[in-house]
């Protein structure tokens, strides 16, 4: 069979299976609606027969027939005892995964191309502990054991792309314990998301108000800036500029004083950058508003029916960063809301190597 007749096959296969697939999902939506806490009941289970189960079924198949053909009693109790201990395992395995509960805690926010993490809290029943539990997602897949009426956070991570809210997909619960006879399974579908912000691409003018010269002033920070002077020691004043060289000479103590360019009124400003598509536009403001941010500059956003002030800090480059993720996009549901400054000790910011690295990058690309 040649290479073109095997693809044509594969396609007419994968049509003949789309509407299935359609179908199922509608089929999985209803029967386990997505929700950000989930309790595994009876309804949201479904048992069956593992590869080592069939097996076991097809052994005892052989057993039955060479019992009767011999008429052995011995034959016929052992495979019978055998045929309850698996069903016997049926109520087990299925035991292993009820009420087991699931709840989403919070979703880390990345850029296109790397991955987020979710972070779930699996909540065992108060009476039952819970043995050889494996989560599977795509490219992931955890075990674990919870002991009795305990909690564990399982932390999975998943590869994002275009900017916006990334849905995960279905977490896969199942197990086969205690004797793999049996296979017990669920899908869990939680109701968070992570907020995906866009590509920063490199710039290559800066907008008009930074292509002005910078007001030099005197900063008391440390860095590669030139010496401009001293001043009388004031209380507050990091020891690291202090001089004491001369101090030890039995002069006043002094501060170094440093000299930097000093930028001010930084805007981000959707229409310094006319004649680009809106993705590249979010880009270079992405870039832009990292690049601020490492240097400590103040800087504002103005978007089409959007204006955020001028502020610098952690929380005002969220609140640029997810501006910029979210524009044109309509916000999700507040039930589905995760916020990857989540409070708590599992909430996580984005870590400033990070974006220094970011920068880095882009730097190196644009040289």
């Amino acid at each position: 069979m040649s290479i073109s007749s095997l693809s044509n096959t594969r396609n007419f296969l994968a049509r003949l299976c789309a509407p299935l697939k359609v179908r199922w999902q509608v089929w999985l939506h209803r029967r386990l609606p997505r929700a950000r806490a989930i309790v595994l009941k009876q309804k949201r289970l479904f048992i069956f027969a593992s590869p080592a189960g069939w097996l076991f079924l097809v052994a005892l198949l052989i057993m039955l027939l060479t019992a009767i053909n011999y008429q052995n009693n011995m034959s016929y109790g052992l495979t019978f005892w055998l045929a309850m201990m698996a069903n016997v395992a049926v109520l087990h395995t299925n035991a292993n995964l009820l009420g087991l509960k699931f709840s989403a805690v919070h979703a880390t926010s990345v850029f296109p191309g790397q991955q987020a993490e979710f972070v779930i809290r699996v909540t065992a029943a108060p009476t039952r502990r819970h043995n050889a539990i494996k989560l599977v997602w795509p490219g992931a897949d955890v075990a674990i054991d919870i002991p009795a009426g305990e909690s564990v956070d399982v932390s999975l991570f998943q590869a994002v792309g275009a900017r916006g809210w990334f849905q995960p997909p279905r977490l896969l619960v199942q197990s086969t314990w205690p004797v793999g006879l049996l296979r017990c399974w669920t899908y869990v579908d939680l109701d968070f998301q992570a907020l995906v912000y866009p590509k920063p691409l490199p710039v290559t003018a800066q907008p008009p108000e930074d292509a002005e010269g910078g007001v030099v002033g005197f900063s008391d920070t440390q860095g590669h800036d030139d010496l401009m002077g001293f001043r009388d020691y004031r209380f507050g004043d990091s020891l690291r500029f202090v001089d004491w060289r001369s101090y030890a000479k039995g002069q006043d103590l002094q501060t170094r004083l440093h000299s930097r360019p000093v930028q001010q009124d930084h805007w981000l400003d959707w229409a310094h950058f006319n004649g680009v598509d809106t993705e590249l536009r979010l880009s270079r403001l992405c870039f832009l508003a990292l690049q601020y941010d490492a240097r400590g500059d103040d800087y504002g956003l103005r978007l089409p029916g959007l204006e955020i002030a001028m502020a610098s800090g952690d929380r005002h480059r969220e609140a640029v960063l997810r501006a910029l993720a979210t524009y044109g996009i309509a916000e999700h549901s507040q039930a589905g809301e995760i916020a990857a400054r989540a409070d708590g000790p599992h909430s996580r910011s984005y870590s400033p190597d990070s974006r220094h690295a970011l920068l880095g990058e882009n730097r190196g690309e644009r040289r």
